[in-house]
């Protein structure tokens, strides 16, 4: 968004908000008012429940007293209602009428018939005609047969109402709103006191004999009091419903006038405060769109006036920065340009190794971006003292031909090129008269031939060294220091750019003459290589063929020195069978070795094959191990087996199985000296596989070669040098043990004896017992197999 946009951008979403939302002014006096009503009409309302409940407490003693002063009074009570002297009863029924309050009188006697009762006149409409006419509206007989059936001297005040058979019947249960409406409504309140009789021992004595009062006897419990009647009043609310009517009416002008008031006030309030408020919007919005506002006149010295003399300070600083940011836009503008060349110098330096179109790009991206008219960059000669025109741009084809032949010495000699290429100082040249005795004649021709009045130059440096320097000038106009700045920060860039561009050159250069030469070496070694597998071929077919060879007469030899020792030649001396014992031991380790050579040189040509079958390995063991008790009795060595009842079957090879067992077992019978124990544990591991493990008590093997055990022709120290052979049985155990699929690793401790773990995979997860796999190996094969 430029900044002509901006002030139209905040203008129109003031305006937005303006019709959006609502003034503060009206929120204010809707605020204060909505308060000041609910205040006022609390308090009127408290005011008005305050004197309804007070004219009930009115209207209820006057009911009491009215009742209470006819009921005591002892003319009425013995000339009256026991007499049943209706004129009497009449005096007191007018006397009760004549109360303005009062709407009806009955009067009951014990028997609960009326002896006396009066109403007043009340008006009824007959159409468009009001009259007034006697209607004779009683309360429901129910009400003093109630209290009459309950002898308690207490007054009852029930609200009646008039029903459809226009008798006064008791009225429901008020609801709530009927305390909101009740002062705007007539009610009707019944009021009945039951008149009971008086003992003797009463100080309120008549004026009759005391033989009309009940006269308790001695020794009798006392009796309740005799009931003698009933007297009901209706009192009417109406007097006081006008009186509470004048007094709502009365207190809601107060409350309208107040609420009025209230609100006119809390508008002027409003406008005192919003109107600054609005002044200050107005100039704000002028500040948003560029203007100079005139500062606003404080109109109170209260927070409002203190705001707008802060306004005025703030508007006045914001036109100042205004203006600044204004004057710098330029500035900024042209920066940004300056970096984006910068940049866009760095990614076309970064996309290419080609040094010529490096060049290229870059001094077209300067002359666009930096309005350069004409560039011009040279390079130094590697290894010379000579500089050459590398790249010219913006100039014509004929000066471009001419300057690729300019070549310029590196002396040190105050010219300008000794100030670029030996010092690597910049050049802001303004007038180029004033230095052309400092320029070299071919580039001082050359620059007059296109017409440059003012140039800028600055060298190339990488690694701390001088590559060059990069020109240009911008036609008519001079150049500025401004523009000895940009070139200078994209020089670095540049001077990278061109030593990497060397770099990989040379390096291109470098890595072809490497090829060529890895080509040939590669030939050599592959026919070296090609050599080497035909001489180990060689090898291994003359250990497989002398092996053979050297079983004949190896052959003869153990026959004739067998048949000497059976006494055939004739008798032996002591010394004789000790030579002759001392031939057959060395002819059975020579045997041993022979077997190991020729085992070697088949694996060696790939020439052993599985023959895969079904096998139970205790099998296998039982029999190798039975095979060489004779050899571990010779030395007395306690050889044993020991193995569960379950093993699972593995797919392996007889003969291949058999030989890991004669190796690791013979190899320990042979290390154990006289007197030692070896024994051989068949497990099954967690996993499901068969683990052999053969132990033995011998001399053991030291930390440092046990990773030597299994390599072919190892050297390795023994306390039996005599009964090593050619140290290949542990390589081919280990070799077998990998076609099948298993591993096998040592445990051993010098003096401490040795520990050999074999693992087959096992076939299936089933497992079968030691005398079904011994069935099923000898009905398999029909005979027991032993190497």
């Amino acid at each position: 968004m430029t900044q002509a946009q901006l002030p139209q951008r905040i203008a129109g979403s003031g305006s937005a908000a303006t019709d959006r939302f609502v003034s503060l002014r009206t929120k204010f006096v809707v605020f204060f008012s909505l308060i000041l009503t609910l205040t006022c009409s609390t308090l009127t309302w408290y005011f008005i429940e305050a004197r309804r409940t007070a004219v009930m407490s009115d209207i209820k003693q006057l009911g009491a007293i009215l009742l209470t002063s006819i009921v005591n009074n002892g003319q009425f009570r013995y000339g009256g209602l026991i007499a049943e002297d209706r004129a009497t009863l009449e005096q007191f029924t007018k006397s009760l009428m004549a109360v303005e309050d009062v709407v009806y009188v009955v009067i009951r006697g014990a028997d609960r018939m009326i002896l006396a009762q009066q109403n007043k006149l009340v008006k009824e409409s007959l159409g468009s005609v009001t009259f007034l006419q006697e209607r004779r509206f009683y309360p429901d007989e129910r009400i003093a047969l109630d209290i009459s059936s309950r002898p308690i001297s207490t007054l009852q005040m029930t609200r009646v109402v008039l029903s459809d058979e226009k008798v006064l019947t008791p009225a429901a249960a008020a609801p709530d709103w009927f305390r909101i409406e009740s002062p705007l409504t007539e009610n009707l309140y019944d009021f009945a006191l039951p008149v009971l009789g008086k003992s003797a021992t009463d100080p309120a004595q008549s004026t009759l004999p005391h033989q009309l009062d009940e006269i308790p006897q001695a020794g009798q419990p006392p009796q309740p009091p005799a009931y003698l009647g009933t007297v009901q009043i209706g009192i009417t609310d109406a007097r006081v419903r006008r009186t509470l009517i004048g007094l709502i009416q009365n207190a809601s002008i107060l409350t309208l006038l107040l609420i009025g008031a209230g609100i006119l006030g809390a508008h002027f309030l409003a406008l005192r405060i919003t109107t600054p408020l609005r002044s200050l919007a107005g100039v704000a919005r002028k500040l948003a769109e560029g203007g100079s506002p005139a500062p606003l006149t404080p109109s109170t010295l209260d927070e409002v006036g203190q705001l707008t003399q802060t306004f005025n300070l703030m508007t006045h600083a914001l036109y100042e920065r205004n203006l600044a940011i204004t004057a710098n836009m330029d500035t900024i503008r042209r920066q940004i340009s300056q970096l984006t060349t910068v940049h866009q110098t760095s990614s076309a330096i970064s996309s290419t190794l080609n040094l010529h179109e490096l060049l290229d790009t870059v001094l077209q991206l300067l002359m666009t971006n930096l309005k350069f008219s004409r560039m011009l960059l040279m390079l130094r000669h590697e290894g010379r003292d000579t500089a050459y025109v590398a790249q010219v741009a913006g100039v014509s084809d004929e000066i471009r031909d001419a300057s690729r032949y300019i070549t310029v010495p590196i002396q040190d000699d105050g010219t300008l090129m000794a100030e670029l290429m030996l010092h690597a100082k910049p050049i802001l040249v303004y007038d180029i008269a004033a230095v052309g005795a400092r320029m070299h004649p071919a580039i001082l021709e050359l620059a007059r031939r296109v017409g440059v009045t003012s140039f800028v130059c600055v060298p190339l440096q990488s690694h701390n060294q001088t590559l060059g320097f990069l020109g240009g000038d911008r036609g008519l106009q001079p150049c500025s220091e401004e523009d000895l700045e940009i070139l200078s920060t994209i020089a670095g860039h540049v001077a990278s750019a061109i030593d990497n561009a060397r770099t990989y050159a040379n390096l291109s250069q470098l890595t072809q003459h490497l090829e060529q030469r890895i080509e040939a070496r590669t030939h050599e070694l592959s026919t070296a290589n090609e050599l080497l597998q035909e001489h180990d071929h060689r090898r291994s077919v003359f250990f497989s063929v002398a092996s053979h060879e050297l079983r004949t007469p190896m052959t003869a030899i153990r026959s004739f020195a067998d048949n000497m020792l059976d006494g055939i030649a004739g008798p032996l001396t002591e010394r004789q069978k000790t030579y002759l014992t001392r031939i057959e031991h060395n002819l059975n380790r020579l045997t041993r070795i022979i077997n190991q050579l020729l085992d070697w040189s088949r694996l060696d040509l790939k020439k052993e094959t599985l023959n895969l079958e079904p096998l139970c390995v205790r099998q296998i063991a039982e029999l190798v191990v039975d095979s060489l008790r004779t050899v571990a009795a010779e030395k007395q060595i306690a050889l044993d087996i020991t193995f569960p009842g379950q093993l699972p079957q593995i797919q392996a090879d007889r003969d291949k199985v058999e030989q890991i067992f004669w190796n690791l077992v013979g190899n320990a019978i042979k290390f154990t000296p006289f007197q030692g124990r070896v024994s051989v544990e068949i497990t099954e591991t967690a996993t499901g596989d068969v683990q052999a493990c053969v132990a033995d008590t011998g001399c053991g093997i030291a930390p440092e070669y046990l990773d030597k055990v299994f390599n072919e022709f190892s050297k390795i120290p023994s306390s039996f040098p005599a009964s090593q052979g050619a140290q290949l049985g542990l390589f081919i155990t280990k070799s077998l043990m990998r076609m099948h699929g298993g591993t096998i690793r040592v445990d051993s401790r010098l003096q401490a004896g040795t520990r050999f773990y074999i693992v087959f995979p096992s076939m299936s997860p089933s497992a079968e017992s030691g005398e079904q796999c011994e069935k099923r190996e000898r009905g398999g094969t029909g005979e027991e197999r032993t190497t």
